[in-house]
C-alpha cells in the first residue's frame, strides 16, 4: 500500500482550512473588494482553477446586494435543478425559497410559444417572484439572455443576477451581454467556464460569510 493511501488527510475541518488557505496564497485576489473576494474563494474552490479570476467581472455591489437581499427573505431563482441543489440551505439567513421551474408542466408549451429552449421559457414563470429576487443562471445561456431580453420588456428587476452559465454556444455571449447591461448588480465568468456547481458556490458564500 502506498504511503499516500496511507496517510491522507481526513480531517474535514482540516481540509476545508488548507484548501481555502492554498487559494488566498495562489490566487490573485487582490482586485476584488473584501466581500467578492470572499465569493471569488468559493467558487475557485468549486472548479479547482485558480486562474479563475481573470475571467471574473462584477459590479461593485453585487455581493452587498445579493446578501441584503437574501437577508429581507428574497427567493433564489435557478435556471438549472443543479444549480438549486447545489444551494447549502442551512446557510440561508431566511429559509429563502430556492426556485427552479423548469419541470413545471407548463414549460414546453411555452417554450413553443417562444420558440425557444425550454430554460429560457422557464424565467417567464418567474415574473411575480422576480423583482428584489437573486437570480442565480448556471447552465443554460439562452436563460440568461432570456432574462435580459425580459427586463428590456419592463420586467420587475432582481436584487442580483449570478449569470455563469457554461457551454461552447452561447455562454460568453450571453455573459458579456449581462456585464454590458448596467443597471442590474451582477456576477459572472466570461467566456465558456460556468456552471452549476460555480454558480451555486457563489451563491452559498453569498449566503453566509462563514467559510
Amino acid at each position: 500500500m502506498s504511503d499516500v493511501r496511507t496517510s491522507y488527510l481526513t480531517d474535514g475541518a482540516e481540509i476545508y482550512r488548507r484548501s481555502f488557505a492554498t487559494i488566498r496564497a495562489e490566487a490573485d485576489l487582490a482586485r476584488f473588494p473584501a466581500d467578492v473576494a470572499q465569493v471569488v474563494v468559493r467558487m475557485i474552490h468549486a472548479c479547482g482553477q485558480v486562474d479563475l479570476t481573470t475571467d471574473i467581472s462584477h459590479t461593485a455591489g453585487v455581493a452587498a446586494a445579493a446578501r441584503g437581499a437574501l437577508r429581507a427573505g428574497a427567493p433564489i431563482l435557478c435556471d438549472a435543478t443543479m444549480v438549486a441543489s447545489g444551494v447549502t440551505r442551512k446557510r440561508l439567513p431566511a429559509d429563502n425559497e430556492v426556485l427552479c421551474l423548469l419541470a413545471d408542466p407548463r414549460v414546453p408549451d411555452l417554450a413553443q410559444r417562444l420558440g425557444n429552449t425550454r430554460s429560457a421559457a422557464a424565467l417567464e414563470l418567474w415574473r411575480e417572484r422576480l423583482g428584489g429576487a437573486v437570480v442565480a443562471i448556471g447552465n443554460a445561456p439562452t436563460a440568461l439572455f432570456h432574462l435580459l431580453d425580459m427586463l428590456d420588456a419592463g420586467a420587475p428587476r432582481p436584487a442580483a443576477i449570478l449569470g455563469i452559465p457554461v457551454g461552447f454556444v452561447g455562454a460568453a455571449e450571453s455573459k458579456q451581454a449581462l456585464a454590458e447591461y448596467g443597471g442590474v448588480e451582477y456576477l459572472t465568468v466570461h467566456g465558456r467556464r460556468g456552471g452549476s456547481a460555480i454558480t451555486a458556490a457563489a451563491l452559498n458564500a453569498i449566503a453566509s460569510e462563514q467559510e
